[in-house]
C-alpha cells in the first residue's frame, strides 16, 4: 500500500485551500494518495483530491487575528491558547490519523505548531514558506523542524531578509494552479476582487471609485458591505467561487496581493492595480513590492482616495501584462508534485 500524504490546511483565506486542491489532484495523479486536513466550515470540499479529515476550529472567535490572549507561551508557539477544547480534539485526530496511516509526509500549509506537532509524531514534514519577513523564533524553529520548505511563489518574488540557511532549504513552486480560463476578448471592464480573508470592500467606497471613471464598467468579486445607490457602471456580484471567467475580459484588474489572486492574474496576464491589505508578518505588502520591483503590477498602499482614482486606472491601463504573465510557468504544478513525490521516497 502507498503511504499517503497529509495536507495540513489553514483556514485563513481560500488561497490555502485552493493551492492543497491543486496540489493533491497532482499528487494523486503520481499514484500518491493525500488527505486534506484542516477545519472546512464553510468549504465546498467535492474538489477535495481524496478523503478529508476535518477538525474542530480553534479560533478564539468569530474573527481570528492569530492571537490567543496568553500572558505567556512557550518561544516556539504563535497560538497555543489553554483550556481551548477544540484545540485538544483537533491535534488529537491528527495524531490518531498519523498513527493509522504512516505517512510518508505531512505538508503544511501554514501553521507552526502542526510543523512541530508532525516533528514530535516522527513524520517527515514539507512547510509552506509565505511571503513577508518571517525570522521570527517560531518561523525558524518550524523551518529547522521540516525536511524541506515550499515557496508558492516564484523565486524572483523572495523577499532579502531571509537567512541563507531558510533560502537553501526551500523549493521555489512559482504560482501553483495558474491555470487560464477559455481565452476571450478584453472588453474594457475594471474588475475589482475581495478574497474571504480579507475585510471585503466598502460600498460607499466602490461607488466613489466608479463614479469617478464612468467610461468602465467596474464589477466587483466578493463580499461588500454598506449600501447606497450605485452609479450605471457599477455591478456587485458577490462571492464567487471561480474568478477565471470574469478575469477574462477585464482589461484591469484591481485587488489585494493574497496567493489566490496573485496567482488567477497572472495566469491570465493581467494588468493589475494591487492594493496590498494589512497581514501578519507583512505577506502582502513583501508580495506586492516583489511586483512592482519587475515591473509585474502597480502597487498602492491601501485604498485610494477618490480623487486618485482616474490617474491609478490610466497607470494600470499603461503597464504592460506580458511581465507579470511572465511570471507563470507552464509545468509549476507538475514539477513540484514530483518533488514531493521524490520527498516521499526518500
Amino acid at each position: 500500500m502507498t503511504r499517503p500524504v497529509g495536507y495540513y490546511v489553514h483556514h485563513q483565506g481560500a488561497g490555502h485551500w485552493q493551492r492543497a486542491v491543486a496540489l493533491g489532484h497532482a499528487l494523486r495523479a503520481l499514484g500518491r494518495p493525500c488527505t486534506l486536513i484542516g477545519t472546512f466550515a464553510g468549504i465546498d470540499t467535492a474538489a477535495a483530491p481524496g478523503p478529508v479529515l476535518d477538525l474542530p476550529d480553534d479560533r478564539l472567535a468569530d474573527t481570528f487575528d492569530g492571537r490567543d490572549g496568553a500572558a505567556g507561551r512557550p518561544d516556539a508557539f504563535h497560538y497555543a491558547p489553554l483550556n481551548h477544547p477544540g484545540i485538544r480534539t483537533r491535534m488529537g485526530r491528527i495524531a490518531a490519523w498519523a498513527a493509522e496511516n504512516d505517512p510518508a509526509l505531512m505538508i503544511v500549509d501554514v501553521s507552526c505548531e502542526v510543523a512541530l506537532f508532525a516533528r514530535l509524531l516522527s513524520v517527515p514534514s514539507l512547510v509552506v514558506r509565505l511571503s513577508g519577513s518571517r525570522t521570527d523564533t517560531p518561523h525558524l524553529e518550524a523551518f529547522r523542524a521540516a525536511s524541506r520548505l515550499l515557496a508558492p511563489f516564484p523565486a524572483s518574488l523572495d523577499g532579502g531578509d531571509v537567512p541563507e540557511w531558510v533560502r537553501d532549504k526551500t523549493d521555489f513552486a512559482g504560482f501553483l494552479g495558474a491555470e487560464s480560463a477559455p481565452s476571450q476578448p478584453e472588453d474594457g471592464r475594471i474588475v475589482v476582487v475581495f478574497g474571504r480573508g480579507g475585510e471585503g470592500g466598502a460600498f460607499p467606497r466602490l461607488a466613489e471609485a466608479a463614479a469617478r471613471v464612468p467610461d468602465r464598467e467596474w464589477h466587483v468579486l466578493g463580499p461588500v458591505t454598506g449600501a447606497g445607490t450605485a452609479p450605471k457602471n457599477l455591478h456587485c456580484h458577490g462571492w464567487v467561487g471561480d474568478v477565471r471567467p470574469h478575469l477574462a475580459a477585464a482589461a484591469l484588474v484591481i485587488g489585494g496581493a493574497g496567493d489566490g489572486l496573485v496567482t488567477a492574474v497572472a495566469a491570465q496576464g493581467k494588468r493589475f492595480l494591487c492594493l496590498p491589505e494589512a497581514r501578519a508578518y507583512g505577506e502582502q505588502e513583501a508580495k506586492a513590492e516583489g511586483l512592482a520591483r519587475l515591473g509585474a503590477a502597480l502597487v498602492h498602499p491601501g485604498w485610494p482616495e477618490v480623487e486618485a482614482w482616474p490617474s491609478l486606472v490610466a497607470r494600470g491601463l499603461a503597464l504592460d501584462p506580458t511581465r507579470i504573465r511572465a511570471l507563470v510557468e507552464p509545468d509549476a504544478l507538475a514539477r513540484t508534485a514530483a518533488s514531493i513525490e521524490a520527498l516521499c521516497r526518500g
